[in-house]
């Protein structure tokens, strides 16, 4: 299909005198110049490209403003959309930190070191099989790597891993009140 002159210059001129007031209209809204631009760019495009499906548009400048309406509405539907998601990731971190805050001033370096947790604690290693009680407390009392304890026990890192996840999910349960304090006796215990 070839393009008339006509086209091309009746599109000139509607752009010529339109693009910059659109712009401004859209900018107002937008409050981005570079954006508003984009915007107006586009739905003159869109015009472009979609012409020859548009014979009843009687005012072909008031059809673009009306484009450039809908792609404003929805670049700043989308920004809202945006904000709200951003909002609720800023809220969910401020609670944790509000939580972790609370839960700071409520620890007393006291209880870190009760005979509660302590003999929670004992009483959990003796109930691990024997085997992972002996690589639990090679890797936190005694802090050998999981390399060494493989070596020693002739047993793979895979294995040794695999136990110290073990008695971790046990003492996770045991201690699940106490946990901020489990990991704080098992790192200097």
């Amino acid at each position: 299909m070839q393009i008339e002159n006509t086209d091309i210059k009746q599109f000139s001129s509607i752009f010529l005198e339109n693009r910059s007031r659109f712009v401004n209209f859209a900018a107002s809204y937008l409050r981005d110049e570079a954006i508003a631009e984009d915007i107006v760019m586009e739905s003159f495009l869109y015009y472009w490209e979609n012409r020859d499906s548009l014979d009843n548009i009687v005012n072909i400048p008031a059809y673009i403003l009306v484009i450039v309406k809908h792609k404003s509405l929805n670049y700043l539907r989308n920004q809202s959309s945006h904000r709200k998601i951003e909002n609720n990731i800023k809220n969910y971190q401020e609670r944790l930190l509000q939580e972790n805050i609370v839960s700071l001033e409520a620890c007393d370096p006291q209880y870190l070191f009760s005979d509660e947790v302590q003999q929670i604690i004992d009483s959990v290693l003796i109930s691990l099989p024997e085997k992972t009680r002996e690589i639990f407390i090679r890797s936190r009392f005694k802090s050998q790597s999981y390399k060494e304890i493989a070596s020693e026990l002739s047993i793979t890192e895979k294995s040794v891993e695999f136990n110290i996840s073990k008695a971790l999910k046990i003492f996770r349960v045991a201690l699940r009140d106490y946990f901020p304090v489990f990991l704080y006796l098992l790192h200097f215990h």
